[in-house]
């Protein structure tokens, strides 16, 4: 079957996560993507957090899968030959280097442009180029905070709190990937290519807007009413946490379920939703609220919300998450088992889709990773595992011209 992408030649000079999240779904859209690593090292994620030893760690596995690996000493002559020659046939490079790394190494946007004006040069940075933090190393966790989440997350009685969700790595990358896409497009038009880049801090921001939207409500009104701050307690000039209260004007909390005192994953959130107030009432046995002045509006039902979830907290107390949701699901509460990562792990459904696959890996075996979360109707992915160190490296080569000969040389001088 003949993929949307093929014909695309990605360069991928990413490392860890933000990047070969990117350059993941190119390849599993069908990009030829070719990951370049430093000889005898490479991506730092192959030994880190090692489960087998001697075989490429989870962390890389499940970032690069679809993709053939360089090994490549871009620091030497014969090396930035070969980058360029590389340069010349590709339709995108993708990096994520600390600032200025690629002018260092000779391959600034401008050199690229004269080696390839066709091609898409895509770069995910901690920071815009304008910001007075341009210059910081940033990870995961940095980025949640710069962006706006961790402030936003916790309780209100607690430090501002991190996501488990790859809001400033995984998150970027796909960003990144959306802009690439863009940009190939706009190529076929103008013929030209362009610079594409993500600063971390921005994506995450950008999953953040409702929060930019509370904090100007905020400063207009003093007050957020869908917060549980609102009534009875107070607000100060920032948007507050708000642990796990629903926003929008849909009120919803993480309820305790049976079992809630030996699991800590016996929950399940449930949501009060405005216009199936009369249908929640019917699910939960308590018809009598229907037409109760003090619950028929969520104007009306906020000052008490937590003696609410209390009370369906008495009404999950004989039933599993599982239970409540397959009877709550009859009256169209909006609703959902709180899932750990091992139910997730064997969850027969996400298997079905292909959210979650099982590939071979030439060192460490059969795994578990993810597959595409986009579904589409006339193809499906076919995910297979990520490259061994330099595993293609020769037939990369022989491809550009290099003899057999060449090739031995420059294993020799370690170039490659």
């Amino acid at each position: 079957m003949s993929l949307p992408l093929e014909g695309i030649k990605v360069l991928d000079f990413t490392g860890v996560q933000a990047g070969p999240a990117c350059t993941q779904l190119l390849a599993w859209y069908g990009a030829d993507v070719l990951k370049i690593e430093r000889p005898g090292v490479g991506d730092v994620t192959r030994n880190q957090l090692r489960d087998i030893p001697d075989a490429d760690a989870l962390y890389f596995t499940m970032l690069n899968s679809n993709k053939r690996s360089l090994e490549l000493n871009t620091k030497t002559p014969q090396g930035q030959e070969v980058l360029e020659k590389l340069i010349r046939e590709a339709d995108v490079l993708v990096e994520n280097f600390a600032p200025g790394a690629m002018d260092r190494m000779g391959f600034s946007w401008e050199r690229i442009q004269e080696l390839n004006p066709r091609l898409i040069f895509g770069s995910v940075k901690g920071f815009g180029d304008n910001s007075r933090y341009a210059d910081l190393k940033v990870y995961e966790n940095v980025a949640q905070c710069a962006g706006g989440a961790a402030s936003t997350t916790g309780f209100w009685d607690g430090p501002p709190t991190i996501s488990g969700g790859a809001l400033g790595d995984s998150n970027s990358g796909m960003h990144l990937a959306i802009g690439i896409l863009t940009a190939l497009i706009d190529r076929d038009k103008t013929g030209k290519g362009q610079k594409v880049s993500v600063a971390m801090q921005d994506a995450v921001l950008n999953l953040c807007r409702v929060k930019l939207r509370d904090q100007q409500r905020l400063d207009r009104l003093g007050y957020l009413e869908e917060y549980p701050q609102y009534p009875n307690g107070t607000f100060t000039d920032v948007v507050p946490r708000e642990g796990n209260a629903g926003g929008g004007g849909q009120p919803g909390w993480v309820l305790k379920c049976k079992g809630w005192e030996t699991d800590p994953d016996a929950y399940i959130y449930f949501t009060l939703q405005e216009q199936n107030w009369a249908r929640t009432c019917k699910a939960i046995g308590k018809p009598e609220w229907i037409d109760d002045p003090a619950y028929m509006t969520t104007s009306a039902r906020q000052p008490h919300i937590f003696d609410i979830f209390a009370e369906i907290e008495k009404w999950l107390a004989d039933k599993t998450k599982y239970e409540a949701v397959d009877i709550l699901r009859k009256f169209e509460v909006p609703c959902a088992p709180v899932m750990n990562m091992k139910e997730i792990e064997e969850d027969p459904d996400l298997r079905d889709s292909g959210s979650i696959v099982e590939v071979d890996h030439k060192k460490r075996g059969r795994y578990l990773t993810v597959g595409s979360p986009i579904k589409f109707s006339g193809f499906k992915p076919e995910i297979v595992g990520s490259p061994l160190l330099g595993e293609h490296t020769d037939e990369v080569l022989s491809s550009l011209g290099y003899s057999a000969e060449e090739i031995r040389a420059l294993h020799d001088a370690k170039v490659v």
